[in-house]
């Protein structure tokens, strides 16, 4: 296979040339406990563990996520827990309890894509909603669609929306390790992520500014958009 920056030649193939927009790529150091029980609960693949390292691709499009998986492995010994594919994007999760091979799985991915982990988007703040005393239907419509824990009626509702989709899981485990709050729901694919936490109000505070600060560290490529929506 031929390389050119960003650009993939198949071999054999000298007329399918294929541009591959790296959207996310993030490892996470130490999966919190309900940050890996969700991945469990939602994953195809093989589920994670708490305390085992991930990372988290997003790339554009979707199909070429096949080749990311196939790269990741064949040289490390990672296990993959998420792979979706959709026509624009697609996403993968690998885990190990060796940070080692999870940042070797990455540097093998950038290698052959001839990519930089700075080649990513930078992560853009979409919207969060703060929502305090929630009444005890809107709990129970939450509880209905959420597959991590519950929030209760009158705790706090904080939701955060980001882009692209795949930030949302380094959002997540952030705001876990900050305070003692409940993981809801993360969407971590598609055309926005986004966190559901709940708990108390002063928790969910110490949990959102976790989060939002681990977003801002993340460099990348410029991502242009409106203005976020603090609610």
């Amino acid at each position: 296979m031929e390389r050119i920056t960003g650009i993939q030649v198949r071999a054999g193939y000298p007329e399918v040339i294929m541009a591959i927009d790296l959207r996310c790529f993030t490892y996470v150091d130490i999966l919190q406990p309900q940050t890996a029980s969700f991945l469990a609960t939602i994953s195809k693949g093989y589920p994670p563990l708490k305390n085992q390292a991930s990372l988290f691709i997003e790339v554009s499009p979707g199909m070429d996520v096949n080749l990311v998986t196939d790269i990741a492995l064949k040289q490390t010994s990672c296990t993959p827990g998420i792979q979706i594919v959709e026509r624009r994007y697609g996403v993968l999760e690998l885990h190990h309890y060796d940070q080692g091979q999870v940042r070797a799985a990455g540097d093998a991915i950038l290698a052959a894509l001839d990519l930089k982990e700075s080649d990513r988007l930078k992560p853009r703040i979409v919207s969060a909603q703060n929502i305090t005393g929630v009444e005890g239907y809107q709990a129970q419509i939450v509880n209905r669609f959420r597959h991590g824990n519950v929030i209760d009626e009158g705790q706090t509702l904080y939701v955060l929306e980001t882009h692209p989709a795949g930030y949302a899981l380094i959002a997540s485990n952030e705001a876990e390790k900050a305070a003692n709050i409940n993981i809801l729901e993360f969407l971590s694919f598609g055309a926005f992520g986004r966190v559901y936490l709940g708990g108390y109000e002063a928790d969910i505070e110490e949990a959102a500014k976790a989060a939002l600060s681990v977003l801002d560290s993340i460099d990348g490529r410029e991502n242009p958009g409106p203005a976020p929506v603090f609610y």
